[in-house]
């Protein structure tokens, strides 16, 4: 996936923001929440999203996969997709919208009303 199929990708999700930040990160949000970061890892893209306790444990020793830097280290469960070997571009849309459900859950039945989610 390149950066710019995954900022398409990512504004496809209703009621999404897009914010650059962090170094020239492409940084994704629902009801200012972040679900979804592309950034550079050595030169290359790397995409970064919220990961299920079980996604978690069985992605992140998978070559291509790891921790999120920053994210991981601090008892989240965040993974980083940094070569392309890591997981095909349909599982990885699989995963952001899985990100992007994991935050909506999370924000109050008000902001979710306000976004019509």
């Amino acid at each position: 996936m390149t950066r710019d199929e995954f900022n398409a990708f990512c504004a496809s999700l209703k009621a999404t923001s897009h914010v650059v930040q962090w170094g020239n990160a492409d940084v994704w949000k629902v009801g200012g929440k972040v679900f979804a970061i592309c950034g550079w890892n050595d030169g290359t893209d790397a995409f970064t999203f919220k990961a299920t306790d079980l996604a978690y444990e069985v992605l992140q020793d998978q070559p291509g996969i790891r921790p999120a830097p920053y994210l991981a280290s601090r008892g989240m469960k965040w993974l980083q997709v940094y070569d392309e070997r890591g997981m095909s571009d349909a599982s990885l849309r699989d995963h952001i919208v899985t990100s992007y459900e994991m935050v909506v859950a999370k924000l109050t039945k008000k902001m979710r009303a306000e976004l019509g989610l």
